[in-house]
């Protein structure tokens, strides 16, 4: 299975965030610059994450983002989930139906598998994917002026 840009992104805001240390949080534009990619996709998945309160933004002076409690220790399962969305993992109705769909042994073992990629993420937590080596990385990356 492979995961869309925007859940890629959304996962990496979240990871960012979560090592954020004391008052001096982040913009968007920092971590968009920090993660080497378009502002403007940041800013989807940050309003995303905000909507499903996994994270709160502050703006003016001494503003950032940051991650909530309930980010912290949400499971990256259900994020995938969540920002994946509905759907198998091949498309069998489409634009020009398979000739199979009625009888098909295929759809079901890929449904399975979906779940069980799934279910292999239930158990990890936002606050799990940045234990080291993964946080001090984190904390070592600066942004780069060219997102």
């Amino acid at each position: 299975m492979r995961l869309t840009r925007f859940t890629d992104l959304a996962l990496r805001v979240l990871m960012r965030l979560a090592v954020t240390k004391g008052e001096d949080l982040p913009t968007t534009r920092e971590v968009a610059e920090t993660m080497q990619v378009p502002y403007t996709h940041t800013a989807k998945a940050v309003a995303r994450l905000k909507h499903l309160g996994l994270i709160e933004t502050r703006r003016g002076r001494g503003g950032g983002l940051t991650l909530t409690p309930a980010g912290r220790a949400a499971s990256v399962g259900t994020l995938v989930r969540e920002l994946e969305g509905p759907g198998d993992v091949v498309e069998c109705e489409g634009d020009t139906p398979c000739p199979l769909r009625s009888a098909c042994r295929l759809r079901g073992a890929l449904r399975r598998a979906q779940e069980a990629f799934y279910a292999t993420l239930d158990p990890v937590t936002v606050a799990e994917l940045v234990d080291s080596p993964t946080g001090p990385l984190l904390l070592g990356l600066s942004p780069t002026r060219s997102a």
